[in-house]
């Protein structure tokens, strides 16, 4: 509302007046920010009409003025005295300014002040002495495993990766029941009584939410925000909810609910609770019964095709009578109206200048867990902020395209005089050679082009999962990314960088051979198998061995022979001898054995002693009476950084898919070490990459997922 022009006149003295000229330089200074009073989105409250202009209208106005903010000194009358100058006025000012929007600030201020210093009296020096911080208890965290992380090379602990993330701006949150410090957060009247019921149920506690809708699997962007919503929350002493955004029973799926548990447990957090936005489907629709009867919100006819877009004509039934609107509500319920015939809309103006979203919608489709209940669902623009206010969430951290759904947020709770949550925006984090959009996922299933949800050349959580990135990994370069305004768009090679980092340390050795060349040792110097002792992890040595056989027959890698070594080339070649690794032993060729095509498929040679011959130039892997399994090598899906962008992939994404995306190896050989292996066991196969047992193993045959390569590609840099 605009102020008027004109400036107050100075009013008749009033028995706080006259009792102020005592102390006119006394009077005390609110302390602590003062909460800014939103100019939009909010349920407008006028407590004191201004009075009309005219003759005696100057003072008539310093009369509400004097007795609204005498209203407000009196209801924080007893905290006032408790606290004396140490109280923080600012909440004085933000009551007083939403009763009286038609009076200039400064005269509030002014009258604030002089009530304020009636009720006190002058500063004394007690008063003048900086209140001492005191610290707030908080409960205990839940004991849990740590699980071991790695950062920079070096095995940190769970805690350091989640304080990690509290960069940027988490540093400018607000504490628990000190909501109205927040730049924009909307104060009425009721602001403060309702802050003291939150701070009783939680006892200042942190609370944030998880809240998915459950149609589709997370990918790595949602990763960002387990780890921020459970991070936080863990970091402060708090607790978090995974709360299921179920208000679309179209395109919810049980598969969906299950798969989001998992992944937010693979990633090591553990819900405070598990809720359900249809959980409060009952109280949200007595809310929307009492948002129409407070004028709030209206039924109408518009089509869905009518109010799209951000400049659609206004609804001619917005001003319909309130009494009309609850009947034909209530008609929408009982299913008197066909889908896209009525909708509830609320009675405001977003950010982004969205006029009167829509609360509820017709939808004949029976709800996952409310079967045939319902006809009505609500709007996320409606149940999120509410379901938040009645977990008590603290902190509603959300991303960056939901600022504009922050008006509606606020304006909803304090149009039904609700607790009201904070909500905090941050940037998504978004990866280059990919797509995460549910359609455009359902699309490369339909098209083939990858096998499911969890196919490995996805950035799903699920696929991540099943090429073998461990979750530590993710958690670490969501720690490293940090929480930001700005939308952060990540190479993948930056989260292969955290998985190599990881895996080194959780990984064990093994050897396999994926272009198996026959080698026959002629002279091998023991009449049957040797077994070798092979560190599982060579840079400690206390963290065990695993034997290896060792015979006559041997099989490496067609890539380490050639039969003339050019220049730079250090692996086994006609005159040049290479050391197998692990044995003790050096070979050399003595004899090429080719097929019709020319093509070599066997050697021969002799070993010797490593320490009895000349030092080689290199060390092969190999393996001995090896088992047969199928390796699945993955590269980028998509040839271009960006495959969505019509400018950089005129034909869109699916013609960009990478057609050496997948190459899978029949027969790659590999030693016995990991028979027994469990899906999603992970080794690190020696000079080879990182692999990770695929779902697909059977008892005949193990299925190994490529997760790293074990240095990264410079042509992917």
């Amino acid at each position: 509302m605009m102020q008027p022009s004109f400036h107050l006149a100075t009013p008749p003295c009033s028995p706080i007046r006259e009792a102020c000229k005592e102390f006119p330089h006394s009077i005390g200074r609110s302390e602590g920010n003062s909460p800014l009073i939103g100019s939009s989105g909010r349920a407008e409250r006028l407590e004191a009409p201004p009075p009309q202009a005219g003759s005696g209208s100057m003072a008539a106005m310093a009369a509400a003025e004097e007795a609204e903010v005498e209203a407000v000194v009196s209801r924080h009358r007893e905290e006032l005295l408790a606290e004396r100058y140490h109280f923080n006025t600012g909440l004085l000012m933000a009551e007083a300014r939403s009763r009286l929007q038609w009076a200039d600030g400064k005269s509030i201020k002014n009258e604030v002040d002089l009530q304020v210093l009636h009720l006190l009296g002058p500063k004394t020096e007690a008063d003048l002495e900086k209140k001492p911080k005191v610290a707030k208890a908080r409960p205990a965290p839940v004991e849990k495993q740590k699980a071991p992380v790695v950062e920079n090379g070096e095995v940190g602990t769970e805690t350091k990766s989640l304080l990690e993330q509290l960069r940027g701006e988490a540093l400018k949150f607000h504490k628990p029941g000190e909501n109205y410090k927040t730049e924009g957060y909307v104060v009425t009247p009721n602001t403060m009584a309702l802050l003291k019921q939150h701070l009783a149920v939680t006892g200042g506690q942190v609370r944030t939410r998880f809240p998915p809708e459950p149609n589709g699997i997370l990918h790595i962007g949602h990763a960002k925000a387990i780890n921020f919503n459970f991070g936080y929350a863990e970091a402060n002493g708090g607790i978090c909810f995974l709360r299921y955004d179920d208000t679309n029973p179209e395109k919810e799926e049980e598969k969906y609910f299950t798969a989001i548990r998992e992944m937010v447990e693979w990633l090591g957090y553990q819900p405070y609770a598990v809720t359900h936005a249809s959980d409060y489907f009952d109280q949200l629709y007595t809310w929307a019964l009492e948002l129409i009867r407070r004028g709030q919100a209206y039924v109408c006819h518009q089509k869905v095709e009518e109010i799209k877009g951000h400049n659609p004509p206004p609804s001619p039934w917005r001003d319909r009578p309130v009494e009309e609107s609850l009947v034909l509500f209530e008609d929408m319920r009982k299913g008197k109206f066909g889908e896209g015939e009525a909708t509830l809309r609320m009675k405001l103006v977003m950010e982004d200048g969205k006029m009167d979203p829509v609360a509820y919608r017709v939808k004949f489709t029976p709800h996952h867990r409310t079967g045939d209940k319902w006809c009505i669902y609500p709007t996320y623009d409606y149940t999120h902020c509410l379901c938040d206010s009645i977990e008590h969430i603290t902190h509603s951290l959300c991303t960056k395209e939901f600022q504009a759904r922050r008006s509606s947020y606020f304006w909803l709770c304090n149009a039904l005089d609700v607790y009201c949550p904070v909500q905090w925006e941050y940037g998504r984090l978004n990866l280059l050679y990919t797509v995460v959009s549910k359609r455009k996922i359902i699309r490369l299933v339909e098209t083939g082009a990858v096998r499911d949800w969890d196919d490995p050349r996805l950035f799903t959580l699920t696929a991540l999962r099943r090429r073998g990135f461990p979750p530590e990994a993710i958690n670490n370069f969501c720690a490293r990314v940090g929480v930001t305004v700005a939308q952060a768009t990540m190479e993948p090679h930056l989260l292969e960088a955290c998985v190599r980092d990881v895996l080194n340390e959780q990984a064990p050795r093994a050897m396999a051979v994926l272009e198996p060349l026959k080698v026959t040792i002629t002279n091998f110097p023991a009449p049957q198998t040797i077994d070798v002792l092979v560190p599982n992890f060579p840079a400690d040595e206390s963290r065990g061995f695993h034997k290896v056989p060792f015979q006559s027959v041997v099989y490496i890698e067609e890539t380490d022979f050639k039969e003339e070594a050019d220049r730079g080339y250090k692996r086994l070649a006609l005159g040049q001898p290479v050391g197998l690794r692990h044995t003790g032993y050096v070979i050399a060729v003595q004899n090429v054995i080719k097929d019709a095509h020319g093509r070599v498929i066997e050697l021969e040679v002799t070993c010797t002693k490593s320490d009895a011959a000349e030092k080689p130039k290199a060390f092969i892997h190999w393996v001995s009476e090896p088992r047969v399994c199928e390796v699945r090598l993955y590269e980028r899906l998509f040839l271009h950084k960006n495959p969505e962008d019509p400018s950089e992939v005129p034909g869109g994404f699916l013609s960009d898919l990478n057609p050496d995306s997948l190459h899978v190896v029949d027969n790659a050989l590999v030693d016995s070490s990991v028979l027994g292996a469990q899906p999603f066991d992970k080794f690190q196969f020696e000079r080879l990459g990182y692999f990770s047992v695929d779902p697909d193993s059977n008892d005949s045959k193990l299925v190994f997922n490529r997760t790293v390569t074990l240095k990264e590609d410079p042509g992917k840099a």
